[in-house]
């Protein structure tokens, strides 16, 4: 799109104080998607942005529009408040937005049009509660200045196959970890705090230490596991409670966890120390 003359007096907004999106199912098909594709591109010279405003006239700031998701090549690496294409010199690659009911007009209405105008290579619909697309995905790619319906599923922009399965499965896989690795800091932090044992204290001390730092690391790649900690600590309280208690059956642990259950606090506090 042909560059409109600048105004150095203008003001570019990075946010508008709408919502990032309608529903947990959609806000978590963003995150998953942008951390799989910020790790698929690490080591290219390409970032991938989520929910910030995309200005595509230059002195114009009220023509802008912010993808869930999207992918530029040729460009630093690296996050940014907007992205301005005549200051970058690339529009971006692929985008991705994630549809519903509600948005579907706007979807492949205004957006697909505006995209295809912009010369975007590739536009993918994703549908996690299955409202209106078949098979929850839905791609185009443009050819000859038009956007044709992708059959096989199959990024040349990414060099990827997409599939729902894919990304459903990466996310149950973290979930079940992030739970998993819960029950284990939970069983240990509950021996440590409450089973009169002081020859197994460092050992016990050694795995709390051990699943703090997995959390940790867990937690870095992953940064949507975060919105799922008090439903994935539920679970696991549950469960650490169980088998500890069926370990130590002379031993009276407390029914709920009396301590602060702030990841903050988990990954950092020796709560034996305040006893």
């Amino acid at each position: 799109m042909t560059a409109i003359t600048p105004s150095d007096t203008l003001v570019y907004p990075s946010a508008d104080g709408k919502p990032v999106a309608e529903t947990f199912d959609h806000l978590y098909a963003i995150l998953t998607i942008l951390e799989v594709l910020r790790q698929y591109s690490q080591g290219q010279r390409a970032t991938v942005l989520a929910n910030q405003f995309l200005y595509y006239a230059q002195g114009f700031p009220k023509l802008r529009v912010a993808p869930d998701v999207m992918v530029i090549f040729d460009v630093e690496p690296g996050g940014r408040d907007n992205y301005k294409i005549w200051q970058e010199g690339q529009v971006p690659k692929v985008i991705f937005e994630i549809t519903s009911a509600s948005t579907r007009q706007e979807d492949t209405g205004h957006k697909q049009v505006l995209y295809e105008q912009l010369e975007v290579e590739e536009y993918w619909l994703f549908d996690p509660k299955g409202d209106w697309i078949d098979g929850q995905l839905l791609g185009y790619r443009l050819q000859e200045g038009r956007y044709l319906r992708i059959a096989d599923q199959c990024s040349q922009a990414l060099n990827l196959r997409l599939q729902v399965e894919e990304v459903e499965g990466l996310g149950i896989a973290q979930k079940k970890e992030l739970i998993s690795r819960l029950i284990v800091l939970l069983e240990h932090l509950l021996k440590r705090l409450y089973v009169k044992s002081p020859d197994d204290y460092n050992g016990w001390e050694r795995t709390i230490r051990t699943q703090r730092g997995e959390l940790e690391i867990l937690l870095d790649a992953v940064p949507s596991l975060k919105t799922r900690w008090d439903a994935s600590f539920d679970k696991a309280w549950q469960i650490a409670l169980k088998n500890t208690c069926k370990e130590y059956p002379q031993t009276n642990f407390p029914p709920e966890w009396p301590y602060s259950r702030s990841l903050e606090a988990m990954l950092d506090r020796d709560f034996w120390l305040e006893l």
